[in-house]
Formats: structure tokens, C-alpha cells, sequence
């Protein structure tokens, strides 16, 4: 453990006195509340684990979450298994068959989209539902599956106070303009490129 004499210890007493009037003040003049249209996006892994951590940190507070699941219809994930565990208090539709490398039929792919952005708007006008994640919509929207004007336009017309997440790689430019907050995961490292599966608890 490292010796901090009385000197060092004030000087650090000090400045951290000074940061906290500067992050106090700085709180005290964030007043809005708002419904928020979050978008995590970029290559990297945790996109989709974000966006489930907010729905846990939803769920922990009583409200109501819902979730559409726009590609990964051909996966069963642990995280599903778990919200299991709240009842009704979590509404989850798994609508994707899989990766468009897997179906390879365009028309059963669009056609699974717009069955899940029906589910999604359905979802979104229920006002006993305070988060919605739209998990791969994205990727519908990078494929154009899905009309990007008419998505966007009823994601900034959601109702008040409704929080909705967006994951998936490659988020378009109208969705990021339409954003509340937009995180971009890096790829600094995978251990995909080392030759590991995917593996139960990480990635599913």
C-alpha cells in the first residue's frame, strides 16, 4: 500500500473538494426528463449486452420492458432464459430467423422484419411499457429490409417518456441524427480472430 503523508493527503482533499462543487453544479443544471432514443452501434462486441443490462436496470426498479429480437431467431440465449424469471413484468418476441447468410431468401428475411417492426410499434404504444429494445434492428435497416424514413419517423414520434435502445452494427446517419445517445463499441480486440467459438454465458 502506498505511504500518502498529511500534505499529499490535503492537496488531494482539496481538489477533490473543488471537482465535486464543479460535478455538483453541473448536476444540479440537468433538469430535463425525457424518453430516450439510445443507439449502440460499431463493430465491437456489447451491443446487445448493454442494451440488456438497461432492461435489467428497468426491470430493477418495477417497470415494464419490452423486447423484439430482429435476426437472432435462430439462437437461444441465456439472457432470454433469465428474464424469464420476471414474469409479465418482461415482454420478449424473438421474430428473426437467423442471419441473412443463413436464410438466404430475401423475401422470408423482409417479411420477418416487418412482422417484428409491427411487434416493436405495438410494444412501443403500450404505456404500461417504459423500454423497448429493438435488438438488430440495424441490421434490418442496413439490408433494407425495413423503409429507414418510416422507422426513424415513428421512433422520434414515440410516445412521451418511453426509452427505446437500438442495437446492431452499421447504424444509419438518420437514426444517429435522430438520437439521444449513440455509443459505438471498438474492436480493439476479439478473441474470434484467436480461433475461440462462440460459447455459452458470452456470446448466447
Amino acid at each position: 500500500m502506498k505511504n500518502i503523508d498529511e500534505k499529499e493527503a490535503e492537496r488531494h482533499k482539496a481538489k477533490m473538494v473543488k471537482r465535486k462543487a464543479v460535478q455538483d453544479a453541473e448536476v444540479a443544471g440537468k433538469t430535463v426528463e425525457k424518453g430516450l432514443l439510445i443507439v449502440n452501434t460499431g463493430p465491437g462486441k456489447g451491443k446487445s449486452t448493454a442494451a440488456f443490462g438497461l432492461a435489467l436496470r428497468m426491470l430493477g426498479h418495477g417497470r415494464r420492458v419490452g423486447v423484439v429480437q430482429f435476426i437472432k431467431g435462430a439462437w437461444h440465449t441465456g439472457e432470454k432464459d433469465a428474464f424469464a424469471a420476471f414474469g409479465d413484468k418482461l415482454v420478449w418476441h424473438t421474430m428473426g430467423e437467423g442471419f441473412t447468410w443463413e436464410t438466404q431468401d430475401i423475401e422470408r428475411d423482409v417479411a420477418a422484419a416487418a412482422a417484428a417492426w409491427g411487434k416493436a410499434v405495438e410494444l412501443m404504444t403500450d404505456p404500461t411499457i417504459s423500454l423497448v429494445v429493438l435488438d438488430e434492428l440495424n441490421i434490418a435497416l442496413r439490408y433494407d429490409y425495413l423503409d429507414l424514413d418510416k422507422v426513424v419517423s415513428t421512433l422520434r414520434g414515440r410516445r412521451e417518456g418511453l426509452h427505446v435502445v437500438v442495437t446492431g452494427r452499421n447504424a444509419k446517419q438518420s437514426l444517429i441524427d435522430a438520437a439521444d445517445l449513440v455509443t459505438e463499441m471498438g474492436a480493439v480486440k476479439h478473441h474470434f480472430s484467436a480461433g475461440v467459438k462462440a460459447q455459452q454465458g458470452i456470446e448466447f
